[in-house]
């Protein structure tokens, strides 16, 4: 038994903590909290757990798997202060405000050989699993592009803008499926309620191999949509979170242009075939998240969302949100690589 911690009781914090008391190899032994009406419920739902609003004697209890569960702003001095003093840690989404605080986190974790871990839970999600499968299988074929649809009305951040607290789901699930980095990007959006955080925003990515991806992210929708799109040459997937079942479809659909045999033709076939909904299991991707933290831990493993793949997710965010399009990629090198080819080969 792996003896855990949580800093943190605010909206995440509750569904940490039921986790943590069910897993297997874990002992929930403390929480710490500034809120002493949230410490008093836990302590209630949780009788023998220590409760602390000082994080310097939480650390000081005896837990060995740190689980922070805090405003984004917060988490590289936890992270930071845990890992010095020789915990294991888990960071829920994002790893830190920044990559290079991000990747300080990682090398501190590294060279105390402790196991670092970002929360990013969609990864662990049985139907975010199915879809890699399909891409690394090569099921799909070639992915042309990738679309993501996350919006809702609310719930509003306190300390972030919409990007920040709802992208970084879909970057995770991106970088996790496609197992490159962007090098080039770019992001646009408004602030509609709130004067300095955006509530609605678009992101755009390109990859070295060519595909490309966008993902919508809203606080101010009328409709709630988890939705992602998958294009390959072969076949196409429809990944929707909000189905209670059947969330992931997968289409023999597709488009193929045959060579033209003479200066006048051109023509198209389109492929009509079947629609398959694969089974897929019904565990809680936090549960299936949890074990895999505790499992690496025991093991001397690096985690599939480790401290690497915290800070890749981080870096893409910086890369469209501060960055924008990549020194030396320009709209015409996007214009070269993409369309270019098909004129070329349409004109041959």
């Amino acid at each position: 038994m792996i003896k855990t911690g949580l800093i943190g009781l605010g909206y995440w914090g509750p569904n940490l903590a039921r986790v943590l008391a069910q897993a297997q190899k874990s002992d929930f032994t403390a929480v710490c909290d500034l809120d002493p009406a949230r410490l008093q419920r836990l302590a209630r739902q949780y009788p023998g757990v220590k409760t602390f609003a000082d994080v310097n004697r939480f650390l000081d209890c005896g837990v060995d798997a740190v689980f922070i569960a805090t405003p984004i702003g917060t988490h590289h001095d936890l992270a930071r202060r845990a890992l010095l003093a020789g915990k294991h840690v888990f960071v829920e989404k994002p790893l830190a405000d920044t990559s290079a605080r991000a990747a300080e986190l990682t090398e501190i974790a590294s060279s105390l050989s402790r196991t670092l871990m970002a929360g990013h839970t969609f990864v662990y999600s049985p139907p975010v699993v199915k879809i890699k499968e399909l891409i690394d299988s090569g099921a799909l074929g070639d992915v042309h592009y990738l679309s993501f649809s996350r919006v809702n009305l609310g719930l509003y951040s306190k300390d972030v803008d919409v990007v920040w607290d709802l992208a970084v789901h879909d970057v995770s699930i991106l970088l996790y499926w496609l197992g490159e980095m962007p090098e080039c990007a770019q992001s646009f959006g408004r602030c509609c309620v709130q004067r300095a955080k955006r509530d609605v925003a678009n992101l755009w990515f390109q990859f070295p191999s060519g595909r490309v991806a966008w993902c919508e992210v809203s606080w101010l929708s009328p409709q709630k949509m988890r939705r992602t799109c998958i294009v390959g040459s072969e076949r196409m997937v429809v990944y929707d979170d909000t189905e209670p079942s059947e969330k992931v479809r997968v289409y023999d659909k597709g488009v193929s242009l045959r060579r033209p045999e003479n200066f006048g033709e051109f023509q198209l076939s389109y492929r009509m075939g079947d629609m398959v909904a694969p089974h897929l299991s019904n565990a809680e991707p936090l549960l299936i998240e949890v074990d895999h933290f505790l499992d690496c831990i025991e093991a001397g493993k690096q985690p599939r969302t480790g401290g690497r793949f915290g800070e890749d997710v981080v870096r893409a965010i910086e890369m469209a949100t501060d960055i924008g399009w990549k020194p030396g990629c320009s709209l015409e090198d996007i214009f070269d690589r993409n369309v270019k080819p098909e004129l070329a080969g349409e004109a041959a």
